[in-house]
């Protein structure tokens, strides 16, 4: 039986990055490869398939050594024409509106207060204007703990075959299912650190047929985020550029993990997590700050509404029971706080979890 072993560290329950296992961080180490070579080509082949599954598509996924943010960017660059419709409901999808004027793009907001959700209905009546050809949207917002409802969304989206779906499932990407192709969805993109459990610094991505043929017209795609490079590369299981082999060891490790679990076992696992934090956060007297039926299965964005000293919670938290959680994000900091429950986290860990901070709030 192999053994793995950890250096003593402050375990993270931060939603991103996320606790890594040491089996995986053994895996990452795995000795190089040539990544021209007969290895590398029969590495991709060997996690395509299942990477697949993951997507729930029959469109090929790509391998970017970049992080999610460099596939968002690819994504508009690749795809937008006329307008981007930015979706915009915390503060990683209001920074995609800033990306998309930076690539040159003629952009604007679908705005709703942090801690709600998209409603179909707004998105429908600023498509109807035909001013939009795009759309992006983040699935989980990871800042407020919000998860949009993408099959409500698609099915508004598919009444204009024109627009393109750009889709950030970068904090709920393998905590549950997400059916690409039954959606709809022209591009489905994730990151490394956050459900994955892999290090940062590495993403996925699928592209739908509809997203190739927009591509094919787009100019001044540049070269490390063509998507019609990445399509022709994997053609031959090759990336356009070299690739972090490491996380693709990591990745290989990972995906035996997800699949010997079964992907409804992994996904019922994150379901009865989440609700143990939900129970918590409604036995301890706080609020959620996702407004409720759009609450995040990864992650929940804790509302102080007792009103403690957050940053000092969090310090404690560390410094007694060296675990990590986040104090929140951006100018929620000290007015929320985010528990994961994502990655591999488990009944056991995340009751562990929820121990230590009742002790630190007594």
């Amino acid at each position: 039986m192999d053994v793995f072993y950890v250096i003593p560290h402050d375990k993270l329950f931060t939603p991103g990055p996320v606790e890594v296992s040491a089996k995986t961080m053994a895996a990452f180490s795995h000795p190089m490869i040539g990544h021209r070579g007969e290895d590398f080509k029969n590495l991709y082949r060997e996690i395509h398939p299942r990477l697949q599954t993951l997507f729930s598509t029959k469109q090929p996924v790509f391998l970017s050594t970049s992080s999610a943010w460099g596939v968002m960017e690819a994504s508009v660059r690749n795809l937008a024409d006329r307008g981007v419709l930015c979706c915009m409901c915390g503060a990683f999808s209001d920074k995609w509106l800033d990306g998309a004027r930076r690539c040159g793009k003629n952009a604007e907001p679908l705005q709703v207060d942090w801690g709600k959700h998209i409603d179909q209905k707004d998105l429908d009546r600023a498509l109807a204007s035909g001013k939009f050809d795009t759309v992006t949207l983040i699935h989980n917002e990871t800042s407020t703990g919000v998860m949009n409802p993408s099959p409500e969304i698609c099915c508004t989206l598919a009444k204009y075959p024109d627009v393109i779906l750009i889709l950030d499932t970068v904090s709920s990407f393998s905590g549950m299912k997400i059916d690409m192709d039954a959606l709809g969805i022209d591009v489905l993109l994730t990151g490394s650190q956050k459900a994955l459990a892999l290090p940062p610094g590495f993403s996925l991505f699928s592209v739908s047929e509809k997203g190739f043929a927009r591509a094919e017209k787009q100019k001044d795609r540049g070269y490390y985020f063509d998507f019609l490079e990445f399509k022709r590369q994997q053609e031959n299981w090759m990336t356009p550029t070299t690739p972090s082999i490491g996380h693709i060891f990591a990745l290989q490790s990972k995906l035996d993990e997800i699949f010997q679990e079964g992907l409804d076992t992994r996904y019922a696992r994150h379901a009865r997590t989440i609700a143990l934090v939900h129970d918590w956060v409604k036995r301890t007297g706080f609020e959620f700050f996702a407004e409720e039926g759009f609450r995040s299965k990864t992650l929940t964005c804790v509302a102080n509404n007792r009103n403690i000293d957050v940053v000092d919670f969090a310090r404690r938290l560390r410094e007694k029971h060296h675990l990590v959680i986040d104090p929140g994000y951006g100018k929620l900091r000290g007015k929320t706080f985010r528990l994961s429950n994502m990655g591999d986290e488990t009944e056991e860990t995340v009751s562990h979890l929820l121990a230590c901070l009742d002790d630190v709030l007594e």
